[in-house]
């Protein structure tokens, strides 16, 4: 698997997202100060840990990739499909804007965002120096979040989606992902045509395939290069966070990209 270390601090990359124009990463939950449960890289304001430890967290995360942590910007993550243009960094928490994804072709920006089994898409658009990252937990997925991040990436840059490349972090796998009637009847409004798929029965449950369900969702949008991490964060509590398999009580990872 690609990880890389630095300080301490250890975070996944995508081998086709590797160019040294561009720096992204999924940091895991180690290398950081907070205690348990949200021990140690807790990268999340609102789960209950002190803001101090977070603050501390968070720039041992951004100085292990390089940037400075006056770079980030992020967004009130709401489980949404909103798509927020990106022109500088984010200067005050009283501007940050509900959406869950961003996209800027700016030097020096970094989109930051914070996961406990929710999807991180990664885009990159190297013809155009343009650069998205966008939060698919089920509601965003259905609601195509990935597919908007596209749209933005075209509208605002000029970006043909067959130029993109993409990378579906680690967050929670098909085997984990119980789902009830609400959310299988979003997946099969939302995927008329595939939603058998993506949804499938085991041990007297139905589970959902969020992977599979955003790499559908950027194809549709005429995305040809999807890499997908296959790291489950349910599986793998001792180098992720996850919801589900901690019973809400944990802290949340960080994926970050920007150009350089």
């Amino acid at each position: 698997m690609p990880f890389r270390e630095k300080n301490g601090i250890p975070y996944y990359y995508f081998s086709s997202l590797d160019f040294p124009e561009l720096t992204q990463a999924a940091f895991t939950r180690r290398g950081g100060v907070s205690p348990a449960p949200w021990g140690t890289l807790n990268l999340g304001g609102a789960v209950g840990d002190a803001p101090e430890r977070v603050a501390e967290n968070r720039q041992r995360a951004f100085r292990a990739v390089g940037h400075s942590f006056d770079s980030m910007y992020a967004v009130w993550q709401v489980h949404s499909a909103k798509v927020v243009q990106v022109t500088a960094p984010l200067t005050s928490p009283e501007n940050i804007l509900k959406a869950d994804a961003m996209v800027t072709d700016k030097v020096g920006v970094s989109l930051f965002m914070r996961f406990a089994d929710c999807v991180p898409v990664l885009f990159y658009d190297p013809i155009h120096a343009a650069i998205g990252l966008a939060h698919a937990g089920w509601q965003g997925t259905v609601r195509k979040v990935a597919t908007a991040t596209v749209e933005a990436m075209q509208e605002y840059y000029g970006t043909k989606p067959e130029d993109i490349l993409t990378g579906i972090g680690p967050s929670i796998g098909p085997d984990h992902y119980e789902v009830g009637p609400d959310v299988i009847a979003e997946v099969e409004c939302a995927f008329p045509d595939d939603a058998s798929a993506l949804l499938f029965s085991r041990d007297g449950a139905v589970k959902l395939d969020l992977w599979k369900a955003n790499q559908l969702a950027l194809e549709q949008a005429g995305v040809t290069q999807v890499e997908i991490a296959g790291i489950c964060t349910a599986c793998h509590v001792e180098d992720w966070f996850s919801h589900r398999a901690e019973n809400g009580r944990t802290g949340r990872f960080g994926a970050l990209i920007g150009l350089v």
